[in-house]
């Protein structure tokens, strides 16, 4: 992972969190939108981005180096993290090392990639995200969390400041700190605290809920009204959930088998909520809330690796780290082409290059010509990199809930490229987005546009001429 943070592939949101930077880099008080000219606030603004945004404008440093540092911080924090909370459930020497194979490699035999999943492949594409960020924090806080709880010295100092990480989590990445608050929740119920600890606790929680309220960057409880612009995006989710997740069914075992010695197991109950949020999603249509399915995976790769440490006899472990190895070996093996992103696809055996994916080639071409704030006509696919870059896009390249005329910004583009748009009306468009440079995939012979540069895949930078 090291290697991968020095490549930075680029793939998925990288260019979000590339262009939030930027942003922030040039406006730390009033960044405004990431992607497109206008002042609207976004959830991308979170605490963690505005400190690599102050990094950046103090250091000087590109973007991308900014964001290499921000994937080496959330690399240690989940790694210390996944320790930390490990050790509150085993104290076996091995166990968080199995713990560690189990997150990265414990899925099924269908490759998956998404923020907020911690395979293998998954977490070389994501690194640099807040997601990553927020997760080491979210193992942080469930480690914390039971340590009070165990500690009925614990004061209001320490319980206070579970709910201000608490904050942070939600505040850094939203659908990570769901999985967090399942597991804070599951966390609480297994230990059964008394009055005096659940009133700490509810002033943690007060906390918590005041500084969400007072963060100023965006209003965090606007985002509950959001979830029907992001349910088409999240169905796949839903998808190939053998394929993909079907290893993990050796963890609900291990969690049955957990059930049996302990009633209020915390990884059962974490579990139990994490499936049950997924489960309503899928039945409701809000398939948004699959983004809650690490609260049910998390404590099933865990529960697997731990029971090869703390099964009964020596006979059971055995056979039980057999059956793990076996399944950590073929997810491994599924996701071997995560070698590629470190090595090049040339460097690898045959077999291991065919699950290789290349990752995006970037529009760092475009830099010579177009400057920070420029505003450029591009479709989605190059909208969601040209940014990271400095400039702006008529349309965003990811659903923006913050933004009013989103809707007719990209209607405005599809317009724009259609090929049976008139001239005067595609200029029409240019003059009210006060639109720079135009990247298409065609031959323009608008006189108003001149031809300027040629990047990869025959795609064209064209001059707006004034």
């Amino acid at each position: 992972m090291l290697f991968v943070i020095v490549r930075l592939p680029w793939a998925g949101d990288l260019g979000m969190h590339a262009a939030t930077v930027q942003r922030l880099r040039h406006s730390v008080l009033h960044p405004g939108n990431p992607l497109v000219d206008a002042g609207t606030p976004s959830p991308y603004y979170s605490p963690w981005m505005v400190l690599l945004g102050c990094v950046a404008r103090i250091t000087s440093l590109s973007v991308f180096d900014v964001l290499r540092i921000g994937a080496l911080a959330g690399l240690a924090l989940l790694v210390t993290g996944v320790w930390r909370y490990v050790r509150t459930l085993s104290a076996h020497r091995a166990a968080p090392a199995l713990a560690f194979l189990g997150l990265v490699l414990l899925w099924g035999p269908l490759l998956f990639e998404w923020s907020g999943f911690l395979g293998l492949n998954s977490l070389a594409l994501t690194v640099a995200y807040p997601s990553v960020f927020a997760l080491g924090l979210s193992f942080h806080f469930w480690a914390w969390l039971t340590r009070s709880l165990r500690d009925e010295a614990t004061g209001w100092g320490g319980r206070l400041g579970l709910g201000v990480l608490w904050a942070l989590i939600l505040l850094c990445h939203q659908f990570t700190g769901v999985v967090a608050s399942l597991g804070a929740l599951a966390t609480v119920i297994a230990a059964r605290p008394g009055r005096q600890a659940l009133l700490r606790l509810g002033a943690a929680l007060a906390l918590g809920v005041v500084l969400l309220w007072l963060w100023p960057y965006y209003d965090f409880f606007a985002l509950f009204s959001a979830g029907a612009d992001l349910e088409a995006i999240h169905r796949p989710l839903y998808e190939h959930l053998a394929g993909r997740f079907g290893f993990v069914l050796l963890g609900v075992a291990a969690l049955g088998l957990r059930w049996r010695r302990d009633r209020w197991d915390p990884l059962v109950l974490f579990f139990l909520l994490g499936a049950l949020v997924f489960a309503a999603g899928g039945l409701t249509g809000h398939y948004s809330w699959g983004r809650a399915l690490p609260a049910a995976l998390i404590p099933a790769q865990l529960a697997a690796a731990l029971e090869a440490v703390s099964a009964g006899r020596r006979a059971v472990r055995t056979g039980w780290a057999c059956v793990l190895g076996a399944a950590l070996a073929v997810g491994a093996w599924t996701q071997a082409g995560t070698l590629g992103y470190v090595l090049g696809r040339d460097a690898l055996p045959a077999a291991v290059a065919a699950k290789y994916h290349q990752p995006w080639v970037g529009y760092q071409w475009l830099t010579p010509w177009v400057k920070y704030g420029d505003v450029v006509m591009a479709g989605t696919w190059p909208a969601r990199q040209i940014p990271a870059y400095g400039p702006y896009t008529v349309a965003p390249g990811y659903p923006d809930v913050f933004l009013p005329d989103a809707a007719e910004r990209a209607a405005a583009v599809r317009r724009f490229f259609a090929a049976g748009t008139p001239d005067e009306a595609r200029r029409g468009i240019a003059r009210e987005y006060h639109v720079r440079w135009v990247v298409g995939g065609r031959h323009s012979t608008e006189p108003w546009l001149r031809q300027v540069a040629t990047g990869p895949g025959g795609q064209v930078l064209y001059e707006v001429v004034r």
